[in-house]
């Protein structure tokens, strides 16, 4: 029997990981943890018109880690059906096609899934109103349908996911053809970069304008290389944690990059850059907590979600600005929302991705966009596949994953071929 990473639900395991992983991370991938490398076996076609996947590699996002570390927000909890096998970013092979499937999808072929379970998906007669928007990854109707719940592939039971050698199944409108020019390690970057490109594409693209990238793991990374790749020219401002990822930033496009900063230090190099000194803004200090801002940048967009970079985003948007909330948030604390309110601010989230209008009027798939994006680059975002690992190596995988801090690593994925 073929095995497969699966997530269970177990209220005792989640609450035992969710308190401890911070500080031994290694209990999220333990014996009480709420993994389990499973023998699975392959799912079921849930429609005549459905495929099989075998998959060849699966990336390891940082929603998988905030998953398996049991450290997000339940919020997703009753969006879920378990045990469900992990992996959401996925370029495999169809190794099986049904009766009804289209004849333009056949066996053998390389292709990259669309993890989105929106009404097309689950056999909907009438789709609800954001997937007849297209806006299909905010689908109303993910608890009902052909499959069980489930807001994407990787998180729900029926569909299988990209962790396992057990394969897994999609809807036509999920899977996405893979350029022959294109590697598989570019090709698995085809989903998060559709995540990063959802992003870029909101923010403002003209060259007088400044963006603030907080965050330079690989969605803030995909973030500065999809809005160059569209053509955005504003200037771009980027913090990163680590050396290298400050190195990779810029060479995908950012014009300055900092390292991690006290407030006052950070505050002062974004008002430096974004002209705000020269016309009246500066830094406050009140009575009590971090500095206050007048000035700032056109648009930050926060890529870690967590309180302490969302806080920075709003104090360092300009009145009536855009703080783009990119990262998984959870439930982050230790947020004064006064600046939003003060200044006017719109804060907008950005979730996965759908159909997208660009700048030229053209409509088109985000993850469409990115696989062309992909086959144009020329192999500048390969680099950010910095480490493969067999599925037996789950734990190791994880575990690498977890340390972005080591030199040169980027992203870990899967590797399915060996």
């Amino acid at each position: 029997m073929p095995r497969a990473v699966q997530f269970i639900r177990s209220v005792p395991r989640w609450l035992w990981v969710r308190s401890l992983a911070g500080r031994w991370p290694e209990i999220a991938t333990g014996s009480f943890s709420c993994l389990q490398f499973a023998e699975v076996a392959p799912p079921p076609l849930p429609r005549p018109n459905w495929v099989r996947l075998a998959p060849r590699l699966s990336g390891i996002c940082g929603s998988d880690l905030s998953t398996i570390a049991c450290k997000g927000s339940p919020y997703f909890s009753p969006f879920v059906s378990t045990p469900f096998v992990l992996g959401h970013e996925v370029v495999g092979e169809i190794v099986e096609t049904g009766s009804a499937t289209p004849s333009n999808l056949r066996s053998g072929m390389r292709v990259v899934l669309e993890p989105a379970l929106g009404c097309e998906v689950r056999g909907m007669e009438t789709p609800c109103r954001p997937c007849a928007a297209g806006q299909y990854a905010n689908c109303e109707n993910i608890l009902r349908g052909c499959l069980q719940g489930g807001f994407q592939t990787g998180y729900c039971a029926s569909t299988g996911g990209g962790w396992s050698h057990a394969s897994l199944v999609a809807h036509p409108s999920q899977v996405h053809p893979v350029p022959d020019a294109l590697s598989d390690e570019e090709a698995v970057l085809a989903e998060p970069l559709a995540c990063s490109l959802h992003a870029a594409l909101k923010a403002p693209r003209e060259k007088e304008k400044t963006l603030l990238v907080i965050g330079c793991g690989t969605i803030g990374l995909l973030l500065i290389a999809a809005y160059r790749m569209t053509g955005g020219q504003g200037r771009v401002l980027a913090v990163a944690r680590f050396p290298h990822q400050a190195e990779m930033a810029r060479q995908l496009g950012a014009d300055e990059c900092i390292g991690l900063r006290p407030p006052a230090a950070l505050y002062q190099w974004v008002l430096e850059r974004t002209g705000s000194l020269d016309a009246g803004g500066g830094i406050y200090q009140p009575e009590l907590g971090k500095p206050v801002v007048l000035g700032g940048a056109d648009a930050v967009l926060d890529c870690v979600g967590i309180g302490p970079t969302m806080d920075d985003a709003l104090r360092l948007t300009r009145p009536g600005g855009l703080v783009l909330l990119v990262g998984m948030p959870g439930i982050p604390s230790g947020i004064d929302w006064t600046s939003a309110w003060y200044k006017e601010l719109r804060v907008h989230g950005s979730y996965a991705y759908g159909w997208e209008t660009l700048p030229g009027g053209r409509r088109v798939k985000t993850i469409q966009l990115a696989l062309e994006l992909l086959a144009a680059s020329g192999g500048r975002l390969r680099p950010l596949v910095s480490k493969k690992l067999p599925l037996t190596e789950f734990r190791a995988a994880i575990a690498h994953a977890f340390h972005t801090e080591q030199p040169g690593n980027f992203k870990t994925v899967f590797d399915l071929r060996v």
